[in-house]
């Protein structure tokens, strides 16, 4: 039986997204095996994070400086810029490197279930970035959900007027997918999105 300080911990983390209850257990007593080189460690970096952590007045990223890293890092794209949801969405499309330009999280998705206005979510911060010029391009990069493809027709509306260049993810069947295993959701979206093959 853990001491109550001991249990207090493992419910923490079993908040965490991915970790349950009994994987939070486990890391805790990974983290208290060794102390010195794993719980120390991760505490002092907890407790930097937590006293310099900022929100981006440009883009709407998490970071320790405003404006983050990637707004102020010179080799990105300024006329490109890629829309998301979360700021998870962002860090998973800049880990890939694939997008060279700037981001704007809009924190959050149009739902009328839940209440959520476009007042409610960065889509005005977003229109005001482009409407001060200097954007060529805007990626929607909304998730593949009824919630994020309204989000997405609802900005492409409202940019329609501005001279730029509007495109979307493509959505459909992943890399090494087998068509027996996907959704019909999936399998739907990967067929309105064909595209011809050209034959040389």
């Amino acid at each position: 039986m853990a001491s109550q300080e001991i249990e207090n911990l493992v419910q923490a983390l079993s908040k965490l997204p991915g970790l349950g209850p009994r994987s939070a257990r486990r890391a805790v007593l990974h983290l208290i095996k060794r102390p010195e080189t794993t719980m120390k460690p991760i505490l002092a970096a907890m407790e930097r994070v937590q006293a310099n952590l900022v929100t981006c007045d440009i883009c709407g990223n998490v970071d320790t400086q405003d404006p983050c890293q990637i707004c102020v890092d010179p080799r990105r794209d300024e006329k490109a810029l890629c829309v998301v949801e979360e700021v998870s969405d962002l860090w998973a499309l800049d880990k890939s490197r694939l997008f060279p330009g700037k981001f704007h999280v809009l924190g959050g998705r149009l739902s009328a279930l839940d209440g959520v206005r476009p007042e409610d979510i960065g889509i005005d911060k977003l229109i005001k970035r482009v409407e001060r010029g200097g954007i060529d391009e805007v990626v929607l990069a909304m998730n593949a959900t009824l919630e994020g493809q309204t989000t997405a027709h609802y900005i492409a509306e409202r940019l329609e007027n501005y001279p730029l260049r509007l495109s979307q993810l493509s959505h459909g069947i992943p890399v090494g997918g087998e068509l027996d295993y996907l959704d019909e959701g999936t399998l739907a979206q990967a067929l309105r999105s064909r595209r011809p093959i050209n034959s040389d």
